[in-house]
């Protein structure tokens, strides 16, 4: 049994049920409709349907230094911990993390704590927790686990579509003009976390069928071990087009290892309704 802790935030999209095979623990953000707080075991349906009926989208906050510094505790006073969290350049999750390292040091923790900046989200995220789960289950070194994390930051992806344009410009980010114009022409945006761990349009592409084609096309710009790699497909609440794209995808790329989940409310949120996410 590893001796090392893993904890990330509930912006990875893990399932739970691999969540709870592979034992990280997980501090979660929180979302709100006006002032209702949704509790964090949801049904994503129930909360893709109301996100439709609501005139403002859903607010998302990170958690505090003492949300973290509570997971921290957990495990004793002496038990290494590992936390990636989602990125600084979307959240300041990041941010809290570290000052609740801080605050754990100043109470005498003895043990190692390391927090790293995924710049990524969904399970981008997901992929790199559950990548540091199985390399600390087979028993590496915390120096060496620490380091290969930090190595996989710089070497994952993180791409996926939007179906739907409303999420945008509800939030902010798109011009309601130019939104509809764009909805209008069935344009789709296709979207990758940056190196420095900001979401970034790569192209726009006209039609759905199009945009998932070109999201396939991503993993040809890498070499992948099939044996050794995990890839992640992630969905805002369109289960049967993410597994007609996950069987095309291990078709052409057959990794032995894959995650598959439904978008969170968090992430979510932004997303909107169809859009569909890879990640290694």
């Amino acid at each position: 049994m590893t001796t090392i802790k893993i904890i990330t935030d509930s912006s990875c999209d893990l399932p739970r049920s691999t969540v709870e095979a592979i034992g990280v623990g997980i501090v979660p953000l929180s979302v709100q409709f006006g002032e209702e707080c949704m509790p964090v075991d949801m049904e994503l349906a129930d909360f893709y349907a109301r996100m439709k009926r609501e005139s403002a989208l859903p607010k998302t906050s990170s958690p505090s230094p003492g949300h973290f510094l509570r997971a921290y505790q957990k495990g004793g006073p002496d038990q290494d911990i590992l936390v990636l969290c989602l990125s600084s350049a979307l959240s300041s999750t990041y941010h809290h993390a570290v000052m609740a390292k801080e605050m754990l040091l100043e109470n005498g923790f003895t043990g190692r704590i390391e927090v790293i900046d995924s710049k990524t989200t969904s399970l981008g995220l997901g992929v790199l927790v559950y990548r540091a789960a199985q390399l600390a289950e087979s028993g590496m070194s915390y120096e060496t686990l620490t380091a290969t994390l930090q190595q996989a930051v710089t070497s994952s992806g993180t791409f996926f579509f939007l179906d739907t344009l409303d999420n945008v410009i509800k939030g902010g980010r798109l011009d309601r003009v130019r939104g509809a114009v764009a909805s209008v022409l069935n344009i789709k945006l296709l979207m990758k976390a940056s190196e420095e761990g900001a979401i970034e349009v790569v192209e726009k592409i006209r039609g759905s069928q199009q945009a998932l084609k070109r999201l396939l096309s991503f993993l040809g710009d890498k070499e992948h071990d099939y044996e050794k790699d995990v890839i992640a497909i992630a969905h805002s609440n369109c289960e049967a087009r993410a597994r007609a794209f996950m069987a095309e995808l291990l078709e052409k790329h057959p990794f032995r290892n894959v995650l598959f989940a439904n978008m969170g409310t968090v992430i979510g949120t932004y997303a909107g309704e169809g859009g569909v996410l890879v990640a290694y």
